[in-house]
């Protein structure tokens, strides 16, 4: 089975080829550019009994590396980090918000735009106790496909509806709509200030028709847990509201600490572990 240092070795030298033809014009820009922008989807296999996701061992690991995304803290630390994305308002997010507020735990809300639009009392609110606000686009496009005229115009318009309702001038985190990024994509919006969130736990949580009642959210949660998670919830699921408080109690039982984002230490870099078996 190749192993990371030889997926990384094999990247260098095909980057390297890339550029060596085109200097020597044999290979259109347009191929290059096709490389550049090749989309990747952020999935892995999820963490058992305390160990680490397969993140480090996925073929999309150097591009993340690259760009400084996120997708782990201090993984030698109980720590945490709560991301929540709201691409809409389904009622559950004032409960969300109760439950942060009586435990003093932060999080972070990646928005929309029609979010921005539609709940800007809310917006107000996660500012006031103490919450961030990151950048989820205005349109929620794939974000591999479009041009950085494009990216430009999606994330400026989040941060700028953002500032009007809040006034949080600073907008340095960007969650890419379903997980889909690449090369260009990543390098740009770092480019433009932003700061890739991805994730390490998560579950299908944001089908609405799906919801199958707190424990079974509890029990997701809890079975992946692990140092140094930074987790993913969807704000629309009445499974993960009600499931807040209990998943959060139970952390805090077993030694964890939640932190923002702008607590992450930026220079971690996670080691590389065993895949969980499947």
């Amino acid at each position: 089975m190749e192993t990371l240092r030889e997926k990384g070795f094999a990247y260098r030298r095909i980057t390297l080829l890339i550029f060596s033809l085109l200097l020597l014009g044999m290979l259109p820009l347009q191929a290059a550019w096709a490389y550049q922008d090749q989309p990747y989807h952020f999935g892995f296999k999820k963490s058992k009994n305390g160990r680490l996701p397969s993140i480090t061992e996925e073929g999309f690991k150097h591009v993340i590396d690259r760009h400084g995304a996120i997708f782990l803290g201090d993984t030698t630390q109980k720590e945490l980090y709560l991301t929540f994305d709201n691409g809409y308002e389904n009622g559950y997010t004032p409960m969300i918000l109760d439950t942060l507020y009586s435990r003093h735990v932060p999080a972070i809300f990646f928005v929309t735009g029609h979010y921005v639009k539609d709940q800007p009392e809310l917006l107000k609110r996660m500012v006031a106790e103490g919450h961030l606000i990151g950048n989820h686009s205005w349109s929620h496009p794939d974000m591999s496909r479009i041009s950085n005229e494009k990216i430009r115009e999606e994330l400026s318009k989040v941060k700028d509806a953002v500032a009007q309702a809040t006034g949080q001038k600073e907008m340095r985190y960007l969650r890419p709509p379903r997980g889909i990024f690449s090369d260009r994509m990543l390098g740009y919006s770092k480019e433009l200030g932003y700061t890739n969130v991805f994730w390490s736990i998560a579950y299908l949580d944001w089908d609405v028709k799906k919801q199958r009642g707190w424990k079974y959210a509890y029990d997701q949660l809890m079975a992946q847990l692990h140092p140094g998670a930074v987790i993913l919830l969807h704000s629309i699921s009445k499974d993960n509201a009600e499931a807040l408080g209990a998943f959060i109690d139970e952390a805090h039982k077993r030694g964890y600490v939640f932190k923002s984002l702008d607590q992450l230490p930026r220079t971690q870099t996670p080691p590389a572990a065993p895949s969980p078996a499947s």
